[in-house]
This record gives C-alpha cells, sequence and structure tokens, in this order.
C-alpha cells in the first residue's frame, strides 16, 4: 500500500507539471493557430478605368504584395516567440537494488532554466527588428506595385492613342483612294497612282490590326498587377498629354535619406546590430535550477533534493556566431553604402529621361505636328488639283503620322520615366512628379 500511495501523488504532481502550462497559454490564446483571412478583393469596373481605381485595385489585390503582407504576418509572430519563457522540465528517476525485496529509490524533480545576460530582451528586439525589416520590404514592394501600374496605365493610354491614329491613317489612305480613283477614271493621272493608293491602304490595315493587338496585350499587362489575366474594364480613362512637373534634380536627391529602399537597408543594418547583440548574451551559460524529492522504500523516507546547472564556458563561448553576426552587420553597412549610390544614379538617370522626353514632347508638339499638318493640307489639295503627284501625298501622310507616332512615344516615355521616380522615391514622390497630380 505504501508503494502506490508514493507513484499516484508522483503521477498526479507531474500530470499538473505538464497540463499546467498548456492550460495557460491555451485561457491566453485560445486559437494560436487561426488562418487569419484576406480582405475580399477590390471589384474591377466593367467599362472606363481610372488611373486611381487600377491604383487601388493593385494595392490591394495585387498577388505580389500579398505574399510581403503574409512575410509581416509571419516575422510578428516571432516576436510572440520571443518574448516566452523556457519550460519547466519535470524528471522522474528510479532506481532498483536488484533483491528480491524489490527494494526502489524514486526520484521526482522539477526544474526551471534562467536566461542570464538579458538573452530574452535581446531576442525580443532582434525579432522587433526583423519585422521593421519585413514593413519595410512592404513599403518598398508597394511603391515598386504603384509604379509598375502607373506605367502600365500610360502604356495603355498610348495603346489607345496609337489606335486611334491607325484609324485615322486608314480613313486619311481611304480618302486618297478614292481622290485617285476619280482621277485616274477623270484621265487626269496614271492607274499606278491608283494602285500606290490601294497599296497604301491594305498598309494602314496592317497598322491598324498590329495596333488593335498591341492594345489587347497592354489591357492584360495591366489588368495582371492586380491578379486578373483577363482583364474586364473596357479602355483606360485618363489625360495622356499632361506631362507631370520637373522639379529640380538636387531636390529629388535630398529626397532619397526617406526612400523606401534607403530604409530597409537601415531598418537592416539595425536588424543586424540586433543580432550580433542576441549573439553576445549567448556567451553567458544560463542556470537551471531543479527541486523536488526522493523517496527511499527501504527506509520508507521522503528526501528533499535542490541541483544547480551551469554549463561551463570553456569551449564554445560562441564566438563563432558572434564573428559571423558581426561580419553580417558591417555587410549590411556596405549594402546601404550600395544602395545610396545606386538610388543616386538611377534617379538621375530617370530625370535625365524625364527631362529629355519633356522637351521633345514640347518641341513635337509646337513644330513638327503643326507643319506636317499644313504640308499635308497642301499636298492633298494640290494633288486634287493637279499640281503634286500623289506620292507627295503619301509622303506627306507618311511624316505626319510620324511625327504623331513620335509624340505618342514621347508622352509614354515621360509618364514612364516619372514612374521609375516614383518607384525610387516612394510615397513622397507623389506630391512632386506623379502623373496623377497633374490631372
Amino acid at each position: 500500500m505504501s508503494r502506490r500511495r508514493l507513484v499516484l501523488p508522483l503521477g498526479l504532481a507531474a500530470s499538473v507539471l505538464i497540463s499546467g502550462p498548456l492550460s495557460a497559454q491555451s485561457a491566453e490564446d485560445p486559437a494560436p493557430y487561426a488562418d487569419t483571412r484576406s480582405q475580399p478583393p477590390a471589384v474591377e469596373p466593367v467599362g472606363p478605368l481610372t488611373l486611381e481605381a487600377a491604383l487601388a485595385l493593385a494595392l490591394q489585390a495585387s498577388p505580389d504584395l500579398a505574399v510581403a503582407r503574409r512575410e509581416v504576418d509571419a516575422v510578428a509572430a516571432t516576436r510572440r516567440q520571443a518574448q516566452l519563457f523556457p519550460n519547466p522540465e519535470v524528471s522522474l528517476d528510479t532506481e532498483d537494488t536488484g533483491n528480491r525485496k524489490g527494494i526502489r529509490q524514486m526520484t521526482l524533480q522539477l526544474g526551471q532554466t534562467f536566461l542570464l545576460g538579458g538573452k530574452r530582451g535581446a531576442r525580443i528586439e532582434a525579432a522587433e527588428r526583423a519585422r521593421d525589416v519585413a514593413e519595410a520590404e512592404l513599403t518598398t514592394l508597394r511603391s515598386a506595385v504603384r509604379a509598375a501600374v502607373m506605367q502600365a496605365f500610360y502604356e495603355l493610354l498610348a495603346a489607345q492613342e496609337r489606335q486611334r491614329l491607325a484609324r485615322d491613317s486608314l480613313d486619311l489612305a481611304r480618302r486618297a483612294l478614292e481622290v485617285a480613283a476619280r482621277r485616274v477614271t477623270a484621265g487626269k493621272v496614271s492607274p499606278v497612282e491608283e494602285t500606290r493608293a490601294r497599296v497604301a491602304l491594305a498598309a494602314a490595315q496592317v497598322e491598324l490590326t498590329q495596333a488593335a493587338a498591341e492594345l489587347a496585350n497592354t489591357r492584360k499587362r495591366l489588368s495582371a498587377t492586380w491578379g486578373n489575366p483577363a482583364p474586364r474594364f473596357t479602355q483606360a480613362s485618363g489625360q495622356l498629354d499632361a506631362p507631370p512637373p520637373l522639379p529640380a534634380l538636387d531636390e529629388l536627391l535630398a529626397r532619397l535619406d526617406a526612400a523606401p529602399e534607403t530604409l530597409r537597408a537601415r531598418r537592416e543594418i539595425e536588424r543586424r546590430d540586433a543580432v550580433a547583440r542576441l549573439e553576445r548574451t549567448r556567451r553567458i551559460p544560463d542556470v537551471t535550477i531543479s527541486a523536488g524529492v526522493q523517496r527511499k522504500e527501504e527506509l520508507r523516507d521522503n528526501v528533499a533534493v535542490v541541483g544547480v546547472s551551469i554549463p561551463i564556458p570553456v569551449f564554445d563561448r560562441n564566438q563563432g556566431n558572434v564573428l559571423e553576426a558581426l561580419r553580417r552587420a558591417d555587410k549590411a553597412r556596405d549594402e546601404q553604402t550600395a544602395v545610396g549610390v545606386r538610388l543616386r544614379s538611377e534617379l538621375a538617370q530617370a530625370y535625365e529621361r524625364l527631362d529629355a522626353a519633356r522637351r521633345e514632347v514640347d518641341y513635337i508638339r509646337q513644330d513638327i505636328l503643326p507643319g506636317a499638318q499644313s504640308v499635308l493640307d497642301a499636298a492633298t489639295k494640290g494633288f486634287e488639283l493637279g499640281k503634286f503627284t500623289f506620292l507627295d501625298v503619301l509622303d506627306a501622310q507618311r511624316t505626319l503620322f510620324q511625327g504623331r507616332g513620335q509624340y505618342v512615344r514621347a508622352l509614354a516615355d515621360v509618364q514612364r520615366a516619372a514612374a521609375n521616380i516614383e518607384a525610387i522615391l516612394g510615397p513622397q514622390a507623389q506630391a512632386t512628379v506623379s502623373p496623377t497630380n497633374s490631372q
């Protein structure tokens, strides 16, 4: 009976010690692994699509941003894990003398490890810095997605304009064919002129087909930014010929300190420094204190047992991990320097492209297009009066539509360069070079 009385309290004590912390955790967090459902995706309009609506769709439903948000949630969970204390340990030892009487000696101990040297605080700080890095990466990706949407949106506006120009070219070729046919019928020109007009009409039809295919592909590229391979919207609604403002380059360079990639590199340095401090704390050994009771059946006596366990840091003082953490912190600082140099170069190049494209737009709009239109009007009227050949009309048409196409391309280059600056500077660029401010 005495042996049974001993085993029963020991089993109850062990079950209480094991189930106690689990019950406390369940009361504190009833669903620690509950799935966090993402918000329903934004609804794509069936009809015209504005730039603001496209940005809202992409920022809410972008697959890349969804991945980055999951990473932020996952890293935030490491902060929760870092603040936890080590679990207590329960040990039960049984000794048998081997004689026929079956005399036993049983020892039950409860041990708890105590973290020394500020390990828990350093671990929490490292987890918080990792969360800052993940949030900085999310901000960087959000700026990149916003810039990609703007670039795709204005490319779509340019594709729509090119399709409109192709239709105008086709209509003009048809009118030229009608004029040439009338003059051939009247016997004023050779039938070769009508053949040339038909060739020009066929070429205009090919250009319209190519423009329609490019427009369809551009629509799909835009809708892919919010994860929709089959766009529902009919067309992009916006102004392509509204160039964004152009601030001074020095003003833009001064804002690189607050750029998303700069902040991300800075957060990475802070995280690496926190990891180095954590590795330094691990050089200090932890202490495990245990207490329990020992039962000797031979003497029918209970004896209190107390123990202390401390590792002796003779060989492993965590020196390798400390050195690695320090070198990685140095690497993060070198990466910050490299990021700064690269961003300054990319920003200067984007600025030069924006400036050159704006000047090209002004030159084409003020000089080339009016002159080309005047030449076409004069050549068409002169051909009807018999003063010019049809080759002169075709050459004037080609010059005008080449100028219009160059104008559309220059406008797209302006918006593309502005989107690049937006991607580099992030949200702060919205008040300066963002195309949305020029509408």
